[in-house]
């Protein structure tokens, strides 16, 4: 006989417990860091795994570090349905960004086993470990494991300290000869399911509680090296300068409005380096980064042609050298239209907006690996001031119970489609 599945508040109230419990595990006192195979991530791990058996899961630590528990189906060993985030952090971080997502999938499953829903497919809860890469140089290892797109390479990888990645895992408990067995088979996973903080304002200005990721956008990251020439302060007439500062600061600007003139393109120079950085001397040379993004690989195409163009007229005019390095490309990964649906649905259920807020997201999500290999959606939850990657990050318990409460309709309704 099966029972109602709990309220909004209930789940919401549930999820910070349970949040208060995962935090305690920081490589850094007062603070939430949580590093990839650190001795943080390895105890949050097994307390992730815990909490997965108390709601019914099978689970285990994967050779790679992940932790994956499973509530078998009708069929042993048939296609899932997969809830996952990640329980890693950036270094100072904040409490809800891929925590919750783990989290709510842990409530989801026992709130299911409890009221004695029987799915007809099996129900999986992922927690990653190397969203955030920011121990190691890699790019979504753990969920590229499971979705057969591991790096080899990355094992030899190192950390500021030198610490070899393979190494990392073996003294986290790892097994880096048995990667390559994690990679699904196609057709093993129904749907990837990934609940996330928005980690951004629109929610919050909109008034909306969630909103359905359409896709996850594309990305280009490089390096700038502006050459000039040094001189003193004093002494180099304006219209003599080669002043590689102020060439740069004109391509920063320039990245701005090339972001701005894309239909929701942003563009954003993160790292400014000038040497020598004395006050007396005119900047001789500059080093800085730049971020693009957009949901469309063809704008971001435009954006980067216009980025290239725009740069080296720059350079001209002012007499500078000029290198670009793009050292990181992602396309575009569009959210499956049909498990979109499903977490709309889910949302017209709990009596909110018919049409909920569907948007990009224009960070990068353990979604985009899995979305290699089968059907993946995303549901992104409101929080304060869309600030992120930071103790500042705040949310709601109301919030994050509707959210809970969604994902919940959403994985009913697949159900019912089966049916």
């Amino acid at each position: 006989m099966t029972q109602s599945l709990p309220s909004a508040a209930v789940l919401g109230a549930r999820a910070f417990a349970a949040l208060e419990g995962l935090n305690r595990f920081t490589d850094e006192p007062g603070k939430l860091t949580r590093l990839y195979l650190s001795p943080a991530h390895r105890q949050a791990a097994e307390w992730t795994k815990g909490a997965m058996e108390v709601a019914g899961l099978t689970a285990f630590i994967d050779a790679a570090g992940s932790v994956q528990g499973r509530r078998e189906g009708p069929v042993p060993g048939g296609p899932c349905v997969m809830i996952a985030s990640h329980i890693d952090t950036v270094k100072d971080g904040g409490r809800f960004d891929g925590n919750l997502g783990v989290v709510a999938g842990i409530l989801a499953a026992q709130a299911l086993r409890d009221a004695g829903i029987v799915l007809p497919f099996a129900l999986e809860v992922v927690a990653f470990g190397d969203e955030e890469n920011v121990r190691f140089p890699t790019h979504l290892s753990t969920s590229g494991a499971l979705a057969g797109d591991y790096e080899p390479a990355w094992l030899d990888a190192r950390d500021a300290e030198g610490t070899r990645l393979a190494d990392a895992l073996v003294a986290f408990g790892g097994d880096p000869s048995g990667i390559a067995g994690l990679a699904r088979k196609p057709g093993s996973i129904k749907a990837y399911l990934e609940l996330h903080i928005e980690q951004g304002p629109v929610l919050e200005v909109e008034n909306e509680p969630v909103g359905i990721v359409t896709a996850i956008n594309a990305q280009r990251r490089a390096r700038v090296r502006v050459t000039g020439e040094a001189g003193h302060a004093g002494t180099v007439p304006m219209h003599l300068r080669k002043d590689a500062l102020t060439a740069s600061a004109e391509m920063a600007l320039a990245l701005e409005a090339i972001a701005a003139g894309h239909e929701q393109g942003v563009g954003t120079v993160g790292v400014f380096q000038v040497n020598p950085g004395a006050t007396n001397v005119v900047p001789g040379a500059v080093e800085f980064t730049i971020d693009f993004r957009c949901p469309s690989n063809e704008t971001l195409a435009k954006m980067e042609a216009a980025v290239q163009s725009r740069f080296a007229e720059i350079a001209a005019r002012r007499g500078v050298g000029l290198s670009i390095n793009i050292y990181a490309r992602a396309a575009a990964v569009p959210m499956d239209p049909g498990l979109q649906d499903a977490l709309s649905i889910g949302v017209a259920r709990m009596g909110a907006n018919p049409s909920p807020r569907r948007l990009p997201s224009g960070a990068g999500h353990d979604a985009m690996a899995m979305a290699a290999i089968c059907p993946a959606a995303m549901l992104f939850v409101r929080n304060e001031k869309g600030i992120s990657h930071s103790p500042l990050e705040n949310m709601t318990e109301a919030d994050a119970g509707i959210a809970i409460r969604v994902l919940l309709e959403a994985i009913l309704e697949l159900a019912r489609r089966e049916g």
